[in-house]
């Protein structure tokens, strides 16, 4: 699959088995799945949710969707906290991906899920307060 870097956006070659050795970006030598939210599309949503070696919660937004972008600073300054380390962050675009948004039922936006071994575990839909946020998924980080 190739996942995107969320440090500097090099676009990255990796295995699907390799997602549990901590992969790093080739350009950067950062870490590929912890710190900030990668980009979903097409190419890597299904491998990712599939191999991922923890779970991943997944924004589905729009750029147009002013709640969407407005709740986008609490996911990623969550996404770079302690539950970084947990947790592996990603975004869908639903306008560039309608898609897998229509495959897993988004009728509205942002819809927030926890993915495990590509099945869902729990969503939520609307954007939600920092902390509301954080608490949600410690409980379901544990």
């Amino acid at each position: 699959m190739i996942v995107s870097c969320p440090h500097c956006h090099a676009k990255n070659r990796l295995a699907d088995e390799r997602l549990s050795e901590a992969p790093r970006c080739g350009v950067c030598h950062q870490p590929l799945l912890s710190g900030a939210p990668l980009a979903l599309d097409g190419d890597n949503f299904n491998a990712l949710l599939a191999h991922a070696p923890r779970p991943v919660v997944v924004d589905f937004w729009a750029p147009w969707c002013g709640p969407c972008r407005s709740f986008a600073p609490a996911f990623a300054a969550t996404a770079a906290g302690p539950l970084g380390e947990r947790l592996i962050f990603a975004k869908l675009d639903t306008e560039a991906q309608p898609a897998i948004a229509q495959a897993h039922a988004i009728r509205s936006i942002p819809t927030l899920a926890v993915f495990q071994r590509g099945r869902e575990l729990e969503r939520v839909s609307g954007a939600l307060p920092a902390g509301e946020f954080a608490r949600w998924l410690e409980r379901l980080a544990n």
